[in-house]
């Protein structure tokens, strides 16, 4: 009997959402203005796709004024970066050999 193929997280499965984890995994915080310009994403979406990266407890929000500006900062937490490194096992065990990386 084949090996069972793994599940992808369908919270972090979606395109803006795996580039954001991706992003934060690199950075201690950042800014949703910072975010929106790596990704190219509408404030719209991309509000809602943090708001669901937050919702399943993988980054968290600060929100804070400086120089009476609002500044909203997102980090990844401990969970969000198991869940992100798990995605990228289970990806590449779907994968297999078939691309070298």
């Amino acid at each position: 009997m084949p090996d069972e193929l793994p599940e992808l997280n369908p919270v972090i499965h979606g395109k803006l959402r795996l580039a954001l984890l991706s992003l934060l995994a690199g950075v201690e915080e950042a800014e949703f203005t910072w975010l929106r310009n790596r990704t190219g994403a509408t404030d719209g979406n991309l509000g809602a796709q943090l708001a669901k990266l937050e919702e399943a407890g993988y980054v968290v929000v600060e929100k804070k004024f400086v120089l009476r500006k609002p500044q909203t900062l997102y980090r990844m937490t401990e969970a969000g970066r198991a869940a992100l490194t798990e995605y990228v096992r289970a990806l590449k065990q779907l994968l297999g050999g078939a691309i070298e990386v």
